[in-house]
């Protein structure tokens, strides 16, 4: 097989093969929230995020009219924001070069369900759903893996991207010429794990020997509404999981505190908040790292609401860093290559806790039997 070429970034899908996809062609599909890949998409980015009950619970009714009120508001502010930024999220580039990177690697490991062709599909921004799969149909693909790169299970995350997933099988492909599994929660993945850890080592490095073992590791991952907490989410444990993990492969070097980001809006949320944190450390930590353990790549929560609002703009940025986010990690690829093949090796079509996630969460269309959804169709 003969690969001519990677599409880049905003160009299309992750890459072209000079031949039409055989029949056991697996396809790949990375699933993300997504981001705008230029300002002009903003607005529309704002208005599918808004617009999903499973993700902001507000109504599902006015849901829609409220989105587009939000929307309207908000866009002149956060298109400021990704300018500052360099013009938009680079979460589609790093997602279409991981994606292509961890089938490279499977057709080497897993000859048994190569080819591994790869794609993207974004909650929130192209590629949508819906677009991924029109394209995996055009390609003859009749086996795919819905991974998500959320390692930590949420309903309002994972479990939003799984119920958009259900939605348009039923519509674009209600013959069921894809047969689905699913990778829907990693938090303790090796390679996730050590990347982390790695990063972490080479921040650490930018402090002068003397202070290195005092400074502060903060984790920040993005938080959630409590009520969505309360109904018993995944989300808070997994996240300690994998901080639990990343500092058990750095024997716990230094101190270290788990805390939340970018709450939008008057309802509680999961705390406590990151840019309150830092403050409160800034003043009396010697130095604080900040380490996005709930992100595989870089978009605007590391790249402008860590890196511009709570270190940019803090009185003790000179004490501040912020850790690297994963994105063309080759530790990090490799550990997502293993898991998928691990997966595929399993025959397991999703984890066991996915249909007591589902049972706690709501949605407008949910998925109700899994067996519906995953694997083999009669």
């Amino acid at each position: 097989m003969i690969m001519k070429s990677i599409a880049r970034p905003g160009l299309g899908f992750v890459r072209h093969f000079s031949h039409t996809c055989s029949r056991r062609t697996t396809g790949i599909v990375l699933m993300n929230m997504g981001g705008p890949s230029t300002i002009e998409e903003t607005h529309d980015f704002l208005y599918e995020l808004f617009a999903d009950n499973d993700l902001i619970p507000i109504s599902k009714k006015y849901q829609p009219q409220i989105a587009k009120y939000i929307a309207k508001f908000r866009t002149p502010k956060i298109e400021k924001q990704y300018k500052e930024i360099g013009g938009g999220s680079p979460i589609r580039k790093w997602s279409e070069y991981q994606a292509a990177e961890v089938c490279k690697i499977l057709d080497e490991t897993c000859p048994d369900t190569a080819p591994h062709k790869p794609y993207v599909a974004f909650r929130y921004a192209r590629p949508l759903t819906d677009e991924t799969y029109k394209q995996m149909l055009q390609d003859g693909v009749t086996r795919a893996v819905a991974f998500s790169q959320y390692p930590q299970f949420s309903y309002s995350t994972t479990g939003s991207s799984i119920n958009e997933l259900w939605r348009q099988i039923k519509k674009l492909d209600p013959e069921r010429k894809v047969n689905w599994s699913c990778i829907d929660r990693w938090p303790t993945n090796d390679g996730l794990t050590t990347a982390f850890a790695e990063n972490i080592k080479k921040s650490l490095e930018t402090y002068p020997k003397d202070i290195r073992d005092k400074v502060v590791l903060l984790f920040s991952a993005h938080s959630l509404p409590m009520d969505v907490v309360n109904t018993g989410d995944a989300y808070p444990q997994e996240v300690g999981a994998t901080v639990q993990k990343v500092m058990e492969k750095l024997n716990f070097c230094n101190p270290y505190r788990l805390t939340w980001q970018s709450q939008v809006g008057p309802k509680p949320w999961l705390g406590a908040q990151t840019a309150q944190m830092a403050e409160y450390l800034g003043e009396r930590a010697e130095g604080v790292i900040f380490i996005p353990i709930a992100f595989t790549s870089d978009h605007i929560e590391t790249l402008y609401e860590i890196g511009k609002e709570v270190i940019g703009e803090s009185k003790y940025k000179d004490k501040f860093r912020r850790c690297e986010s994963l994105n063309g990690s080759p530790v990090f690829i490799k550990g997502m290559a293993d898991l998928v093949k691990d997966h595929l090796k399993s025959n397991q079509l999703y984890s066991k806790q996915l249909p007591l996630d589902f049972k706690l969460g709501k949605s407008n269309d949910p998925v109700t039997d899994f067996s519906k959804m995953f694997g083999k169709q009669n």
